[in-house]
């Protein structure tokens, strides 16, 4: 079996969710100035300048982007020559609960039985570290000898306003990519945390149109958008939702687009989450 430095392991992971948490990546960066550079609305320019010191000062102080710190979401990406273990996996679980812990997370966990929990009558569990993250995603890498694990932290806004359904395509790319702006357009206003970003999978069934958009926030790049991405983009910006809602150009800062395999049906299963302005909060790791 492969031997590896388990606290090491764990010192690397609490790291890598602290990032996640306080750190916007360059690229997004780079589309806020973009953004700012281009907006004609002075109260949507003043929104985002204010959200690019707040992200500024987080990254200072390894501090929260937001009050809402998301619950955190792990995907595991391993070559061949790599071995996963289940010591390895709790050091992913230890590692991200001393990462809550200094982060800190905001106390988000309901105690008790299900039903205490979904009528959260079994009160909140004052310890950052509580908030379990979602099942871990493992896929293979094409690097062989690749183990990187990256941290997504999810906030709430956009789980209310995210939709997963099936869309007849009717054999048309065109027919799917209107049914999202269709979407997307009913929610970019209700959010309220704007510029959103748009993350989307599209699989053959619910589950896997969710881990697609999962990846799509893994690996989208506001510098590197495809001719669909814009598409999108484009076409929620004529909204004039702007930033904050408070008008203007910018309602959206860019789309994150992942097509999975497909099968021979009538339907595809897509995944759409609205992102908010600090989302995809995000950071990976090479362990």
């Amino acid at each position: 079996m492969e031997k590896f430095d388990k606290e090491a392991m764990i010192e690397r992971i609490a790291e890598t969710l602290v990032k996640a948490g306080s750190t916007f990546s360059e690229d997004k960066m780079a589309a806020y100035d973009r953004a700012v550079c281009q907006e004609t609305s002075p109260l949507s320019e003043w929104a985002m300048q204010a959200i690019r010191e707040n992200a500024r000062v987080a990254k200072r102080d390894a501090s929260p982007l937001c009050d809402d710190t998301g619950i955190p979401h792990v995907i595991l990406e391993a070559g061949k020559n790599r071995v996963v273990s289940g010591q390895m996996l709790e050091a992913v679980y230890e590692g991200i609960a001393e990462g809550l812990r200094r982060l800190p997370g905001r106390p988000m966990a309901i105690m008790g039985d299900d039903a205490e929990r979904i009528s959260q009558s079994g009160g909140l569990n004052p310890d950052s570290e509580a908030v379990v993250p979602a099942p871990f995603m493992i896929r293979l890498s094409e690097d062989d000898d690749r183990l990187r694990l990256c941290v997504l932290m999810q906030g709430g806004g956009p789980e209310i306003r995210a939709r997963t359904y099936r869309v007849f395509h009717r054999h048309s790319m065109d027919v799917v990519i209107e049914e999202i702006i269709a979407w997307a357009s009913e929610v970019v206003g209700q959010l309220g945390c704007s510029p959103c970003t748009i993350a989307v999978g599209v699989g053959r069934s619910h589950y896997e149109a969710s881990s697609l958009m999962l990846q799509a926030m893994e690996e989208g790049n506001y510098d590197r958008q495809s001719a669909y991405e814009k598409r999108i983009t484009e076409a929620l910006n004529q909204s004039g939702v702007g930033a904050l809602g408070l008008g203007g150009k910018t309602s959206v800062l860019g789309t994150f687009l992942k097509v999975g395999p497909q099968r021979a049906s009538g339907v595809r299963i897509v995944c759409m989450r609205p992102c908010c302005c600090f989302e995809p909060r995000r950071w990976s790791v090479d362990l």
